[in-house]
């Protein structure tokens, strides 16, 4: 559109100039006026340029199919494996750990009225029904209250690691797609490199044309390989955030949770 607007802009230019010059100089002499023909036909093919220029673009997903081309099928393939696999594992923690977050507060009030009602039985049959960690690690901890709020504390510690360690279950492979994808975008860079100098060697000359291959794979694969790594970051930054926000519940609602059980064992 913008070159449209210009292209009239262009042509508006052109006719009213061309009236205010045969206005003023109808007499002027073969030369002005082929000069003034000259200027006005570039002009018209400038305008005429821009208006060719402004048709339909070429869709994001053709784009993107023809660099993926470019870049050579093999690495872009494993640089789209990688991304695939790492959103897939992405996904699949940030659901997990959408589900493992509850309403503490609400739990821990929940668990001190089933004890103050109903006792231990009761705090575990509510614990039991609760999905979380923290629901987990409360059930772990009520199940040993017969053995002493020494035993119970130790418990939900252990437990509480084992619980960690669930949270962060893929974290490890997320981090290595994150550090393969560039890595295998520098490895398209440095054959791209290769190939250009072949090309070079073979040819005997370093005209541009001869380079220009092996450096288009190359920059692509660089470019991708860095995309996918960007991506995958955002997603790993997002589940550590997610799971710190968890662990901070578990530890705060554990410390609640034996002051609740220590006023339970005064009574």
């Amino acid at each position: 559109m913008k070159k449209f607007f210009m292209f009239l802009a262009v042509a508006g230019l052109m006719t009213f100039s061309a009236n205010i010059a045969s206005a003023q100089d109808e007499q002027a002499d073969a030369a002005a006026t082929e000069a003034t023909e000259v200027v006005e036909n570039n002009a018209v093919t400038s305008a005429a340029d821009l208006f060719k220029g402004s048709g339909e673009e070429i869709p994001l997903h053709q784009a993107i199919k023809t660099k993926f081309i470019e870049g050579g099928a093999g690495f872009m393939a494993l640089i789209v494996i990688c991304l695939i696999l790492g959103l897939a594992l992405a996904v699949e923690r940030i659901l997990y750990l959408n589900f493992a977050k509850v309403n503490v507060k609400k739990l821990l009030t929940s668990v001190e009225d089933a004890l103050q009602n109903g006792g231990i039985e009761a705090a575990k049959d509510v614990c039991r029904n609760t999905r979380g960690p923290v629901a987990s690690i409360f059930y772990q901890g009520l199940l040993r209250y017969d053995q002493g709020l020494d035993v119970v504390e130790k418990s939900i510690v252990s437990y509480g690691s084992v619980q960690m360690s669930q949270l962060e279950n893929g974290l490890s492979w997320i981090s290595l797609f994150i550090a393969i994808a560039p890595s295998l975008g520098f490895l398209g860079t440095v054959i791209g490199m290769i190939q250009a100098f072949d090309a070079i060697q073979a040819a005997g000359d370093i005209s541009p044309n001869v380079v220009a291959g092996g450096m288009k794979v190359a920059l692509i694969t660089t470019v991708a390989g860095l995309i996918v790594a960007m991506i995958l970051q955002i997603f790993y930054n997002y589940i550590l955030a997610k799971i710190d926000s968890i662990t901070i519940d578990m530890e705060d609602s554990s410390i609640s949770l034996i002051d609740i059980l220590t006023k339970y064992n005064k009574k």
